[in-house]
C-alpha cells in the first residue's frame, strides 16, 4: 500500500508539471516527453481489478500513420518513383540489420546515433543507420561494378526527436545512387536534375540546392591552416552553419575543436561566399586557394558540374555554397542538400556570384543530400577495388510532414481508397445478386466495394460513397434484374443511367477513367 501511495503522489507531482507546461505552451515534443512519463506512473497502478495497465502510446520518436496521412505518404512516394525510374533504376532491398563493423567509422560524430542490438547468436548487430553504407556492402559482397538503383526503406538513428520538424527515430530514405567508372560529373548532374525533379512535381514551394566539393573544402582547411587530424571534426562543425550562426560554430571550432583563431577567421571568410560557376574560375585564381591541388580539382569540377546543369536547365535553383559541408565521413568529393525556403529563391545573383553575400532567404530545413563516395565500397572489398558512387537521399519525413499540413490548410479531401464503384440495391433481399455483380467486377480487375450486410437502406449505401469519395454506384432492383440492366448513378452529379449488364464493366472503366 505504501508503494501505491508513493506511486499516486508521483502521478500528482507529474501532473502538475505536464499542467504547467501546457499552460506556458511549450513545445509539443516538450509536453508528450512528460506526458508519457505520465502515463507509465499511472500504469503501474494497474487498473480496478489489479491488472497491469498498458501504457498506450508509440515509442519515442516513432509515430502511426492513419489512413489519410498513408495516402497523402503514398502520393509523394509515387512522384519519387516514378522520377526515379524514369532515369532508369532498377531497385534493390537489404536487411534491417547489419553487422555492427559494417557501420561503425562510416559516419563521423554521428555514430553515436547508431542503434546497436544485443549480441544475437556470436554477432553484434546494429540497426541500419542509412542506405547507402548497406549498398556499398552489396556491392563489394555481389562484385557488381555498374549499377542505377534506387532503395526505399526504413532506417534508425538513436537522435533527440523533433517530431514537429520530420526528425524521427524511425523514417523512410528514398535513395538513388549511380555506381561505376565514367566520364567526371555527368552521372553527378543528373542527381541534382532528379532531386530538382522531384521537389517541383511535389510542388512544395521554393527551394534552392547547395553545392560543394569535399576536395574544396579539404583544401581549404589546408590552406586556411587546419591541421590534417582536424579536418573530419572541424567538417562536421562546419556542417552546423546551417542551424547555427558563424559566431557560434567559431566559437565551436577555437573552443571544443583546439582550432585557432587566425585558421577559423580565414575559414570564416571562405563558408560566407556562394555563387556559379563564375565564383569556381575566381577561386582558381584565388591566391592561397590555387596552393592546393586538392581544391584545384574540386573546382574545375564544379565548373564542368555547371555546364552540365546549365543543358539539363537546373541553375536557376542551384547555388555554389562553400559553407556546405555535410558532416558523413564517406564523402570525396562533390556534396550537396536541397533546402526548402520560405522567401522566393530568385536565381543566383551577379553579386552572389561575385562572390558577395547572396539574397538572404529563410531556410526550413534540408529536404534531400547526397554526394560522391567513391571509397566506400573499397573499404568493404577483400581487396580494396574501388567502385565510383554517386547518390542522393530525398528526405521523406520532412517532405510528408510539409504536405501534410499544406493539406490540412487547403482543406482539401483526401481519399484513402481507390474504390471506384458500389455496389448497391434499391430493395430487400437482393444480397445474393450484389455479391454476385460484385464478383464480376473483381474479376474484370475492377475496385468495387459492396456492404456488408443482407438488406441495407438505399441512402446509408449512398451516404457512405458521399463520404469516402466513390465516383459510381451500380444499382440493382426487382426492375432492373428483369430487364438485364444495372442503374450506374454518378455521386457528385445524382445523374443516373441504365446500363446492360455486358456493358457495365466498360461503361465504369469509361467513366472512370475521365475523372
Amino acid at each position: 500500500m505504501e508503494h501505491k501511495a508513493q506511486i499516486q503522489e508521483a502521478i500528482k507531482i507529474q501532473g502538475e508539471v505536464v499542467r504547467k507546461l501546457k499552460s506556458e505552451k511549450a513545445s509539443k515534443d516538450q509536453i508528450d516527453e512528460e506526458v508519457a512519463k505520465l502515463l507509465e506512473l499511472k500504469a503501474q497502478i494497474g487498473g480496478d481489478d489489479g491488472k497491469h495497465q498498458f501504457v498506450l502510446k508509440t515509442a519515442k520518436g516513432t509515430r502511426d500513420y492513419n489512413p489519410k496521412q498513408m495516402a497523402i505518404r503514398e502520393r509523394v512516394f509515387s512522384t519519387i518513383i516514378g522520377c526515379f525510374k524514369r532515369h532508369g533504376a532498377e531497385t534493390i532491398d537489404t536487411p534491417v540489420f547489419e553487422l555492427k563493423e559494417m557501420l561503425t567509422g562510416k559516419y563521423g560524430e554521428d555514430s553515436k546515433l547508431i542503434y546497436d542490438l544485443k549480441d544475437q547468436g556470436g554477432e553484434l548487430l546494429s540497426l541500419r543507420y542509412d542506405l547507402t553504407v548497406p549498398f556499398a556492402r552489396y556491392l563489394a559482397m555481389n562484385k557488381i561494378t555498374n549499377i542505377k538503383r534506387y532503395h526505399i526503406a526504413k532506417v534508425y538513428r538513436r537522435d533527440n526527436p523533433a517530431m514537429t520538424r520530420g526528425r524521427y527515430r524511425e523514417f523512410y530514405q528514398c535513395d538513388f545512387d549511380i555506381a561505376g567508372q565514367y566520364d567526371a560529373m555527368i552521372p553527378d548532374a543528373e542527381c541534382l536534375k532528379i532531386v530538382y525533379e522531384i521537389l517541383s512535381g511535389l510542388d512544395l514551394g521554393d527551394f534552392r540546392i547547395k553545392v560543394n566539393d569535399r576536395r574544396i573544402l579539404d583544401g581549404m582547411f589546408a590552406v586556411c591552416g587546419v591541421p590534417d587530424d582536424k579536418f573530419r571534426t572541424i567538417c562536421s562543425t562546419v556542417d552546423k552553419l546551417d542551424k547555427m550562426p558563424w559566431e557560434d560554430v567559431r566559437k565551436e571550432m577555437v573552443n571544443e575543436k583546439g582550432l585557432s583563431e587566425e585558421a577559423a577567421d580565414q575559414i570564416g571568410e571562405y563558408v560566407s561566399l556562394q555563387g556559379g560557376m563564375d565564383l569556381a574560375e575566381r577561386l582558381l585564381q584565388d591566391q592561397k586557394m590555387s596552393r592546393s591541388k586538392q581544391a584545384c580539382a574540386g573546382l574545375s569540377d564544379i565548373k564542368l558540374l555547371f555546364t552540365y546543369l546549365q543543358l539539363f536547365q537546373v541553375t536557376d535553383k542551384v547555388v555554389f555554397d562553400l559553407s556546405l559541408a555535410r558532416g558523413l565521413d564517406y564523402y570525396t568529393g562533390i556534396i550537396y542538400e536541397a533546402v526548402l525556403t520560405q522567401a522566393g529563391v530568385a536565381p543566383v545573383s551577379t553579386e552572389a556570384q561575385n562572390g558577395a553575400p547572396a539574397e538572404e532567404s529563410v531556410s526550413v530545413g534540408s529536404v534531400a543530400g547526397g554526394g560522391r563516395y567513391d571509397g566506400l565500397v573499397g573499404m568493404f572489398d577483400p581487396k580494396g577495388r574501388k567502385v565510383p558512387c554517386v547518390g542522393v537521399s530525398i528526405g521523406i519525413e520532412r517532405i510528408f510532414s510539409i504536405m501534410e499540413q499544406k493539406t490540412e490548410a487547403s482543406a482539401e479531401k483526401v481519399r484513402t481508397t481507390e474504390v471506384q464503384v458500389m455496389v448497391a440495391s434499391a430493395q430487400k433481399n437482393l444480397l445474393e445478386e450484389r455479391l454476385q455483380l460484385v464478383t464480376e467486377l473483381w474479376n474484370a480487375g475492377i475496385k468495387a466495394e459492396v456492404m456488408y450486410k443482407k438488406n441495407p437502406k438505399l441512402l446509408s449505401q449512398l451516404q457512405h460513397c458521399e463520404e469516402s469519395g466513390i465516383p459510381l454506384v451500380a444499382i440493382l432492383g426487382e426492375q432492373e434484374l428483369k430487364d438485364g440492366v444495372v442503374k450506374l448513378r454518378v455521386v457528385a452529379s445524382r445523374e443516373e443511367v441504365d446500363v446492360s449488364r455486358a456493358a457495365l464493366i466498360e461503361e465504369i472503366r469509361r467513366r472512370t477513367s475521365e475523372a
